[in-house]
Formats: structure tokens, sequence, C-alpha cells
């Protein structure tokens, strides 16, 4: 999929974290993403995250980053 275009964007991690509350935790992150229906694609990408904690979306986007 084209980054920018599809699922995988970094807009499109955040879209499917709404409604998560920071500090949260990877399964945290899973967890919203998983009751806001991502695709399998965003799972994916999040269970690459190596933090276990993440203080803000700005977290979120930096891990994004780190494995793109």
């Amino acid at each position: 999929m084209t980054r920018g275009v599809g699922g995988h964007s970094p807009a499109n991690v955040q879209k499917f974290l709404k409604g998560v509350s920071y500090p949260a935790s990877k399964d945290d992150l899973l967890r919203q993403a998983r009751d806001n229906e991502a695709p399998d694609e965003i799972i994916r990408t999040i269970e690459q995250f190596d933090s276990d904690e993440y203080g803000g979306p700005q977290d979120v986007m930096k891990a994004y980053g780190d494995i793109q």
C-alpha cells in the first residue's frame, strides 16, 4: 500500500487510536486500535513499536517513524 494514501499512513495510525488516554501502554494502544476496528496492517505496525509506554500522540508518531 502506498504510504500516505492507504491505511498505513501516520494520520491513519492516529485515527485508529482515537479515544486512547495517555499515558498509554503498547497494550492500551493495541486495545484501542482493535476497538476502533483498525485493519491488521495497523495492528502489526503497533506491535512493532519498541517502547511499552507512550506519553502522547507525539511518542506514537516517533515510534511509527522509527519502524518506517
